[in-house]
């Protein structure tokens, strides 16, 4: 155990600008300055002030990081990244009434985690999945392929899904031709330096052999948004290693760095990304997956109750 630390504000600002400059993941990808991010913030920080205003100066040099996975949690408040919640809210690809009213409609589904539906006149699969902390398994995944299996095709909707489980994205994962092929490369933090990292290390898929059953092969359309963020980007990151699987909406919101944080010496609590996570070709999607099919809600025909990316999916899977 290190030694205490005092518990002035000056040395728990002075704290944290140092854990975040020794471990943070992302400084080259956000194009920060941290050393100018210092000269910021440091001269409104003295012994003097009280707590609030203390939270408020180190929870705005986070906000400088534009990362959704940063966090400063103390025990009269929380910490938010202003700039990525709003972004996610402000530039979202889903009018949810529109899919509730025209495409589950009344007669829809629920299934463990899935609200789902068919559409296209019973042609094309529409999944409806919110988030990635809500429980999986392959039970379901196989449940919903064998339930759908006279579908063309599948739609797994993804928009302002915000993340969540790392274990359900390979649930997810577990019905589709899985052959141990690779899926993304990641690295830790591994010293003081921007860039001093750890060996990179290859994620890999499962083996669909061991499943027993014939993976699902059909064309799959998974939507995503500005609002689909962290475990959901991890997923979108891996459907490029599956040949049955596109992309259509819009760029994810990212947060595909794995948080890890510790304790300042006031008590308050503190996260940031510490790993960073590449394709395979060595591309650094934080800022955002792309989609393989770009496609923004039309005003038009939303006012009409028709979500073109929805339509854009079918009509994809139907051809």
């Amino acid at each position: 155990m290190e030694k205490d630390e005092p518990q002035n504000p000056v040395n728990v600002f002075d704290y944290l600008w140092n854990q975040v400059d020794q471990n943070y993941t992302f400084f080259d990808v956000k194009g920060i300055d941290w050393d100018s991010v210092r000269e910021v913030y440091r001269p409104k920080v003295d012994d003097l002030m009280g707590k609030d205003s203390l939270f408020r100066v180190c929870a705005a040099m986070l906000n400088t990081l534009r990362d959704g996975h940063t966090n400063l949690i103390s025990g009269f408040d929380v910490s938010r990244n202003d700039s990525v919640y709003y972004k996610m809210y402000a530039e979202k690809n889903i009018n949810e009434e529109v899919v509730m009213l025209n495409y589950l409609t009344v007669g829809h589904h629920t299934t463990g985690s899935f609200l789902h539906h068919a559409i296209r006149n019973g042609e094309v699969a529409y999944l409806r999945y919110s988030s990635f902390s809500n429980g999986l398994s392959e039970a379901l995944m196989k449940y919903m392929a064998n339930y759908y299996k006279d579908c063309k095709g599948m739609i797994i909707d993804l928009r302002q899904n915000g993340g969540g489980s790392m274990g359900n994205v390979a649930v997810m994962l577990s019905i589709f031709d899985n052959h141990k092929q690779p899926l993304y490369q990641t690295q830790t933090k591994a010293g003081p330096s921007h860039d001093e990292f750890g060996a990179m290390q290859t994620v890999y898929a499962a083996d669909s052999s061991l499943l027993g059953k014939t993976p699902y092969t059909k064309p799959v359309a998974v939507l995503v948004d500005r609002g689909s963020y962290s475990a959901t980007s991890f997923f979108a990151l891996c459907t490029m290693a599956y040949d049955n699987i596109k992309l259509f909406g819009d760029y994810t919101g990212g947060g595909l760095g794995i948080p890890n944080g510790g304790i300042l010496p006031n008590g308050w609590t503190y996260r940031f990304s510490t790993t960073r996570t590449m394709d395979m070709e060595g591309h650094n999607y934080e800022n955002g997956v792309p989609p393989d099919v770009r496609v923004l809600l039309d005003p038009v025909s939303t006012a009409q109750g028709i979500d073109n990316v929805i339509e854009a999916a079918a009509e994809w899977i139907l051809e």
